[in-house]
């Protein structure tokens, strides 16, 4: 059978990018209830197979790179695009010693949504249908916030999403536990009554601390209380489900790297709304997300990244919404063309577009460039 025929992947172009953060124009730190940072790190990675090719990037440290040089290149050079899962989880294995949780997970990560891109582009498909096409838009929450930002910086992002029509907002909490409530209340008033009020503590408070301020929360509305303790206390998080005031839910699974790390959450009765980013899980790991999300009865929540996420949360009927962050739809205007609109408060992933949809402007992002790694066709031709 000719290339054309069964297209093997045969090059990949990958990249590490530090982004420095900014508000209102200007680049400046930002905190949360844990830490501070004043640049986003960005892996891209493009994967070709004949002559059509793959997009895939995540959120995450440029050591990143370095896992897609030494562990997983090797995995899916000359794999069909189409045996997704079989790459996965080829990937996977090969980050044993390494420990696929955290840094490693990411990389594999960005290399599973460029398999995926160039599947749906080499079948002419979108994403969102080669994924199971629940949806024909998903719900977006503006979520920003940060603990460092001053009153006015806090009412003028959150009130600017209202405006737009984003029906939810969420704020970062944690840093000044005593002031936590003021800053609600700040927000409630920025955004009126009718828009949802999420927090999170990415978990900075102990158990009895976050049950108290919940307790104050809620009077203001808010409906959404994500890691108010760490998602490593599992047994914190149960109770606190158990005891937060309705109608209060309680949102993890940022850090789920692995299957067992979202099964661990639900079984552990942990959560009311599970969390699945994709650039750290991966397409195929926010699919069985989504199918523990199912069995157990809970909503799947996808984190961040809300270019990617508007088509892969819209591909499944569990996801009710996308977080719409304030860094990574920033960097996403900068690095992407195809970018997804929010209409009416919802992201619409575009209905004719092969793949996700997404193009690299890599001229716009060249000067955030830290480190690359090429390999295959397209790096001896890149040497010629």
């Amino acid at each position: 059978m000719s290339e054309s025929h069964d297209p093997r992947i045969h090059s990949i172009q990958a990249a590490a990018y530090r982004v420095p953060t900014a508000t209102g124009g200007r680049e400046r730190a930002e905190s949360d209830g844990t830490i501070a940072w004043d640049a986003t790190g960005v892996l891209v990675v493009r994967l070709t197979a004949g002559s059509t090719t793959g997009l895939g990037y995540a959120y995450t440290s440029p050591a990143a790179l370095g896992i897609v040089r030494e562990l997983l290149w090797d995995r899916v050079r000359g794999a069909d695009p189409l045996d997704t899962a079989r790459s996965f989880w080829a990937m996977a294995r090969a980050t044993r010693n390494a420990g696929w949780p955290g840094v490693c997970a990411s990389a594999i990560a960005a290399v599973d949504i460029a398999v995926h891109d160039l599947a749906a582009r080499l079948l002419d498909v979108p994403l969102v249908k080669l994924l199971g096409g629940a949806h024909e838009t998903i719900a977006a929450y503006g979520s920003g916030g940060f603990t460092d930002y001053t009153d006015d910086e806090l009412t003028a992002q959150l009130g600017a999403w209202a405006e737009q029509g984003l029906r939810s907002v969420k704020l970062k909490v944690g840093s000044h536990p005593r002031d936590d409530l003021r800053r609600v209340q700040l927000a409630r008033a920025a955004v009126g009554d009718d828009v949802e009020l999420f927090v999170d503590a990415n978990g900075a408070y102990d158990r009895k601390t976050a049950l108290d301020l919940a307790e104050q929360f809620v009077i203001d509305g808010v409906t959404w209380f994500e890691e108010p303790v760490s998602s490593q206390d599992r047994d914190g998080l149960r109770l606190l489900r158990d005891r937060v005031p309705a109608p209060i839910r309680v949102a993890a699974g940022e850090y789920a790297y692995t299957p067992a790390d979202f099964r661990d959450l639900l079984v552990g009765g942990c959560v009311d709304v599970l969390q699945a980013d994709a650039t750290r899980c991966g397409i195929t790991g926010f699919g069985i997300a989504a199918g523990l999300a199912r069995a157990f009865g809970v909503p799947l929540s996808a984190h961040t990244a809300p270019a990617l996420h508007a088509s892969v949360a819209a591909a499944h009927d569990e996801a009710v919404n996308v977080e719409y962050f304030h860094d990574h739809q920033r960097i996403e205007g900068m690095f992407f063309d195809g970018v997804p609109p929010v209409v009416d408060g919802e992201l619409v992933p575009d209905p004719a577009a092969p793949g996700h949809g997404l193009h690299f402007r890599e001229a716009a992002a060249a000067a955030y460039r830290v480190d690359t790694f090429a390999a295959g066709r397209a790096a001896r031709e890149g040497e010629r």
